[in-house]
């Protein structure tokens, strides 16, 4: 949750953390100054800006627009479309379906977690990887499967992992 306190832009990150864009974000918002029925379309572009929606970003957005900050908040929360925590460059989303976890799943996910050293946050130490686990992708005649970005890899094993990941970088 966004604690409702100011953020001072000039404080460290950590090691995930980029500095959002601000000129370019900026350029965005002037955009939607007193159109608070566009604060999606705010909010998406920013979001694509900065990969996420920082709670320093959510703040910067309803000080821009003059909205209040729990409007901003509420529509960034609500919608699945948003994210509140960072993302790696490439997201790979494993599906943990039970199609998939029978056929071996949690061995691909192993894998991947070890060779990338993807931590708790999710996300690779080089930024390169974001790891997700969904329900089900709906694609269980292909199972085990692998989303990554758009691509869908279907019939995984841990082996093939380390060249499919190689193509994104």
């Amino acid at each position: 949750m966004v604690a409702m306190q100011s953020v001072n832009k000039g404080e460290a990150k950590s090691c995930c953390e980029a500095t959002p864009d601000w000129v370019r974000i900026d350029l965005v918002l002037e955009k939607y100054v007193g159109k608070k029925s566009q604060i999606i379309a705010a909010l998406r572009e920013c979001q694509e800006i900065n990969g996420y929606l920082s709670e320093e970003l959510i703040i910067h957005v309803s000080r821009f627009l003059r909205f209040p900050l729990s409007d901003v908040f509420g529509v960034a929360s609500f919608y699945s479309l948003f994210s509140l925590t960072p993302k790696g460059k490439n997201t790979i989303r494993l599906c943990m379906g039970t199609a998939c976890y029978v056929k071996g799943i949690k061995e691909i996910n192993d894998r991947i977690v070890n060779e990338y050293q993807i931590g708790p946050s999710g996300i690779s130490d080089d930024n390169r990887f974001g790891l997700e686990h969904v329900r089900c992708l709906g694609a269980c005649s292909l199972a085990p499967v692998m989303v990554v970005n758009d691509d869908t890899h279907g019939a995984m094993t841990a082996e093939k992992i380390n060249d499919i990941l190689s193509e994104y970088k």
